[in-house]
């Protein structure tokens, strides 16, 4: 939606004298505006109801008085070329104003508005729009650029809803406005002899060319408020002014028909722009508000006659493209900031004649690790900056000025680091924290046997910052494992500070705590569940004294005998072993091997 906004020209200020008023409230009577146009811009009252008591229009709806507009401008243009177009509507920051714009050229069969904006401003906001504001600010009150062709017509309402009226400009924007600068808009909707009326800038001549086939004589008037008088001794068929009035022309000719034409003429004041002091700022100040510069810019102007922007070129400030924002973040270095100083009146009266320089000077970059861990065992490690940057200054709390230091005990180390460029010092301060890290100690492996879910728990001496995993899964935070299948299984606990591992093996096996060999076909059996999945399994029986009762393979099962005796209701002890992937034979751990036999 962005693009870079391009302001070409103003219509009328804030201020203007007052005769030939250019407002009409009413569409039917709107405004024939174009190239270089001034106007009076000042709203009071709707005139006749432009939308016959409807209750809405695009995004302007009906207020406490009853109808849509409060106090309407209404203005109409026709496009000359095709392109990105927009406009600012400059106004009061106390005051609140909206606009819809129409694509017709009839005011009969408005329809929708193709733009439309109805916020109020609490934002204090300067401009209203299509495109982007002109100050660079992100103001809610734009609507996205509009794409144009040559030869449609437009009306633009202008809607004062705050009832406080210190009047408005209208500035056009876009790429079709620079590149077709003079024929962006088209003139012929004018139909007057010394053509539309002309805005230009302080110091400027105006040249206004009457030449009219067959004329016998020239005729020159001024009016400036108080009536036409003529001007004496011009009776050429073209007039050069430099003060703001309107000028009448009588034409003569040789039929004895006398023609004649008034336009407008006003002259802006051409703004200067004052010199500016550099900047030279660290990189963590950025961004750099922009703003600040502009009464530096502006001397003693008045702000609300000028438009400050700042441009990364000449030739950008020149053409008032590519304004940079006001919250601006330019990379580390030396950099030019053109400034370009606007008058609101009259967008072609400009000053680019002044620049700065803007230093950044680079924030140390720190890469040390903030928490170091000094392991069990370790007699010292080493913190801060490995590598070290020649043009940074070091400076440890302890003294030393080296960017990184050897340690051999826990505690908390400061360093600071300094980048010094062209006078402006600037440091990045890093607190450093040395803990003694301890390697995991497996002290337990809890299975729960679920037969469909089996849950393996993991318990360590101590708590730390570990992490664990479950074979070749990818390590966890917690240290419980859920849906395990039977079978030998590898954890390990691995310390996330890099202080050690410690890799176990369990077994996954699901044996009943009691059984009662009675004969009713329940429960008269024992034997361990998942078997099968270990290789070359064997189970070993103890009574409580170590006296060897039964011994297990496979998928075998006991019936609570020992050679062909009955045993009694008591507890009993076991052990599982099987062969690992070397093929020794293993002695599972952590497997809770009594059970309980019941008469």
């Amino acid at each position: 939606m962005k693009s870079f906004c391009a302001i070409t020209f103003f219509f009328f200020t804030f201020g203007l004298f007052s005769v030939g008023a250019q407002v009409s409230p009413d569409c039917s009577n709107a405004i024939p505006i174009c190239r270089n146009t001034p106007i009076n811009g000042g709203t009071n009252g709707y005139g006749l109801d432009d939308f016959g008591g409807n209750d809405k229009t695009g995004c302007l709806e009906k207020t406490l008085f009853g109808a849509i507009e409060s106090n309407s401008a209404w203005y109409r243009f026709k496009t000359g070329e095709a392109g990105q177009f927009g406009f600012n509507i400059s106004f009061d920051t106390e005051e609140d104003w909206d606009f819809a714009l129409y694509k017709t050229s009839d005011c009969s069969s408005l329809a929708d508005p193709v733009r439309c904006n109805f916020y109020d401003n609490s934002d204090s906001s300067s401009f209203i729009g299509v495109g982007e504001d002109p100050t660079g600010a992100i103001n809610v009150q734009y609507e996205d650029w509009l794409t144009v062709e040559a030869g449609e017509e437009y009306y633009l309402l202008i809607n004062n809803f705050s009832n406080v009226n210190s009047g408005f400009s209208i500035q056009f924007s876009g790429q079709i406005f620079v590149d077709f600068p003079s024929t962006a808009l088209d003139c012929s909707i004018i139909s007057n002899l010394l053509g539309p009326p002309i805005a230009a800038c302080g110091g400027d001549t105006v040249r206004l060319d009457a030449t009219t086939q067959n004329a016998i004589s020239y005729t020159w008037y001024k009016d400036n408020g108080f009536g036409f008088t003529e001007i004496i001794g011009e009776n050429n068929a073209t007039l050069d002014v430099v003060t703001d009035a309107i000028y009448r022309v009588e034409v003569a000719s040789v039929t004895a028909n006398v023609l004649i034409s008034d336009v407008q003429v006003v002259f802006s004041v051409m703004p200067t722009t004052s010199t500016l002091t550099n900047v030279v700022l660290c990189e963590e100040a950025l961004p750099f508000n922009l703003a600040i510069k502009n009464s530096e810019a502006l001397g003693t102007q008045p702000s609300k006659d000028f438009i400050i922007s700042y441009h990364s070129s000449a030739i950008d400030a020149i053409n008032n493209v590519a304004s940079l924002p006001m919250q601006y973040e330019p990379n580390s270095g030396v950099q030019t900031v053109y400034v370009r100083t606007t008058s609101l009146v009259n967008s072609s009266c400009f000053d680019v004649s002044e620049e700065f320089q803007l230093t950044v000077t680079e924030t140390p970059l720190a890469t040390a690790e903030t928490e170091v861990f000094l392991c069990e065992g370790a007699t010292s490690t080493i913190i801060g900056e490995t590598n070290t940057n020649p043009n940074y200054m070091y400076q440890w709390s302890s003294g030393e000025t080296t960017s990184f230091l050897e340690v051999f005990s826990e505690g908390t180390y400061n360093l600071r680091i300094t980048n010094t460029q062209g006078g402006q010092t600037c440091e990045n301060n890093i607190e450093i924290n040395v803990f003694v890290g301890q390697t995991p100690i497996i002290t337990d492996v809890l299975v729960e046997d679920l037969q469909a879910n089996n849950t393996v728990t993991i318990v360590t001496t101590f708590e730390d910052d570990f992490e664990y995993q479950l074979d070749t899964s990818e390590f966890q935070d917690s240290n419980v494992f859920t849906n395990i299948a039977a079978g030998a299984h590898t954890v390990t606990v691995q310390d996330k500070n890099g202080c050690g591992t410690v890799t176990e093996n369990i077994v996954v096996v699901g044996f009943d705590n009691y059984f009662s060999p009675n004969g009713d076909n329940v429960n008269d059996s024992w034997k361990i569940e998942g078997m099968s999945s270990l290789n070359d399994p064997m189970v070993v029986i103890f009574d409580r004294y170590g006296k060897l009762l039964k011994q297990l393979v496979g998928n075998q099962s006991w019936d609570g005998t020992y050679m062909g005796k009955i045993l009694p209701e008591s507890d009993y002890w076991f052990k599982l072993s099987y062969k690992n992937y070397k093929g020794d034979r293993v002695v599972a751990k952590y497997v809770n091997n009594h059970f309980t036999l019941k008469r």
